[in-house]
């Protein structure tokens, strides 16, 4: 197994699990990480197709705990951002593109603990779909769409259980979308992905789901969750780093 695998292995599994306990984790940590080990574009491809499948098996274990009018009021529009973000990622270099991936994920996760605690209280319809397209935008350059939907569910008031049950199907259409928009606009080509990339992140998630189905009644998930924007902090800053240093060779 080489370097990369391993890699990938390692943060799927830490992901995932997480992400069954808190509702985020595996586009938070996988992104970044995945990306300095393969690349910014074929390394999101990778974290958007398992991400869905991921968000998919997660759903079904609570889907009891989902608001489906929540789901609906975001979901059809992460469509709207996915599409500017595959073009992005065919008009500039890999390593300004990592620069890009850190940045925004270091800004978003930076409005999500810094600032929740001054975020007014919004309402209606046009905030869940601003959410929609900057979480779609989000989630097709950097395979993060959660730090955007949590912004605008914390302002809106979601409890903890709600908030961490609907962000699974969001996720599982934001995925796909962005899976799908990066193949049609030729933005990425899942087909330069090796065998043993696929194996070890598959195997990784069907492990982290299964560990955090276990541990999810006995770790909070407020606990989960700050370990997970912990990760994704130093991913994002790794990914800038690295960036920034390919730009100036």
């Amino acid at each position: 197994m080489t370097l990369a695998a391993i890699g990938v292995f390692i943060t799927v599994l830490i992901g995932s699990c997480l992400q069954r306990i808190s509702g985020m984790g595996v586009g938070l940590i996988a992104g970044p990480v995945i990306s300095l080990f393969i690349g910014p574009v074929q390394g999101i491809l990778l974290v958007n197709v398992l991400a869905t499948l991921n968000a998919a098996l997660t759903t079904l274990t609570v889907r009891r705990d989902v608001c489906w009018r929540k789901f609906v009021s975001i979901a059809p529009y992460l469509v709207l951002g996915a599409v500017p973000g595959a073009l992005l990622i065919r008009a500039v270099s890999s390593s300004l593109l990592m620069v890009i991936v850190g940045v925004l994920l270091l800004i978003a996760l930076g409005v999500v603990t810094l600032g929740k605690r001054h975020l007014p209280r919004v309402e209606g319809p046009v905030p869940a779909a601003a959410s929609g397209v900057v979480g779609g935008f989000m989630n097709t350059l950097a395979g993060i769409a959660g730090p955007a939907i949590t912004v605008y569910a914390q302002a809106a008031r979601w409890d903890q259980r709600t908030y961490a049950a609907t962000l699974q199907p969001i996720f599982m259409v934001g995925g796909a979308t962005s899976f799908a928009i990066k193949e049609f606009t030729g933005a990425a080509e899942v087909g330069a992905l090796g065998v043993e990339l696929w194996v070890a992140g598959g195997l990784a998630m069907v492990l982290g789901l299964t560990a955090g189905t276990r541990l999810a009644p006995s770790v909070p998930s407020d606990k989960a969750r700050n370990i997970a924007l912990g990760l994704a902090f130093l991913g994002g800053g790794t990914a800038v780093v690295r960036g920034a240093a390919g730009l100036l060779m």
